[in-house]
């Protein structure tokens, strides 16, 4: 399950695509997060109608039913929009999303591969549920809901890199991703090299959070070679003219900097996402 992994940088940062097992073990664990999620919300409900009577029955059931509809749908794309880009049931797995192409994992991105799971999973067994409610659901009607249901399910299975259909249209990819250091631990262990080297604002406004993304895997990857072809593309886009005898600390420094660079922007408004924005 490994592959390669090209930044457009031209770094291969070499990632493991994740086994269908864990990706399993992932959505259960969603799975009862949001189940559990759902009956309290339920038990609420019920409370409110036992308590103000039948006429807040109908609003608070339509209430309900809109909260499921944004519990399923917001539950995936908050999680992995946020700086893990992973789910609790994926975190508890060491999973995390990533954008197949190596550049960062973009929202639009995020939003289309969970969408797709509303007519991969959702809708048939939303469908088949109201049927049954409604005592109007048939053996054609069960068999189709659940073909539909269990052909997109397993359909990672049947494709070497385990990918949804979700995947496959949103340009993205689930991996194995071990715990590591935390972010702030990343400074706190920069070697004290790092002081020699000084840039400019102008020099940190080259890149941006995609670009502060990428250059955090280089440093946390003992890869010497990656770290000498990151050095050398940013000396040459900021324009440094200093000695590049050490690129790690050069890499450190620089990623020190526009960490809190950045960190200064967003307090003024400006968010940055990556060296081709204005």
């Amino acid at each position: 399950m490994r592959r390669s992994l090209v930044t457009p940088e031209g770094v291969d940062l070499g990632i493991v695509l994740a086994e269908a097992s864990p990706r399993a073990a992932a959505f259960v664990i969603d799975a009862i997060i949001m189940l559990v999620t759902i009956v309290f919300v339920a038990i609420v409900i019920i409370i409110g109608v036992v308590r103000y009577g039948a006429t807040a029955g109908e609003p608070m059931a339509i209430a309900f039913l809109l909260f499921f509809f944004l519990l399923r749908n917001f539950y995936f794309i908050l999680f992995e929009a946020g700086r893990r880009a992973a789910t609790p049931g994926k975190r508890l797995n060491n999973l995390r999303v990533i954008s197949r192409d190596g550049s960062g994992l973009s929202i639009d991105q995020i939003i289309a591969r969970n969408l797709m799971r509303e007519i991969e999973v959702f809708l048939p067994l939303t469908l088949l549920a109201t049927r049954a409610a409604n005592g109007t659901a048939d053996t054609l009607m069960t068999l189709f809901g659940l073909g539909w249901a269990l052909l997109f399910t397993f359909f990672p299975l049947f494709n070497r890199d385990r990918l949804r259909i979700g995947d496959l249209l949103a340009g993205t990819a689930v991996i194995h991703a071990p715990r590591r250091r935390l972010l702030d631990d990343l400074v706190a262990v920069a070697p004290p090299q790092v002081a020699r080297f000084h840039f400019t604002d102008a020099q940190f406004d080259a890149y941006g959070i995609s670009e502060l993304q990428r250059l955090e895997q280089v440093l946390r990857e003992p890869n010497d070679d990656a770290c000498w072809i990151v050095a050398r593309a940013i000396e040459n886009r900021i324009g440094w003219t200093g000695n590049l005898h050490d690129p790690r600390a050069f890499l450190w420094a620089y990623y020190e900097g526009l960490r809190a660079h950045l960190e200064r922007e967003v307090l003024f408004g400006v968010r940055r996402a990556d060296k081709n924005a204005g």
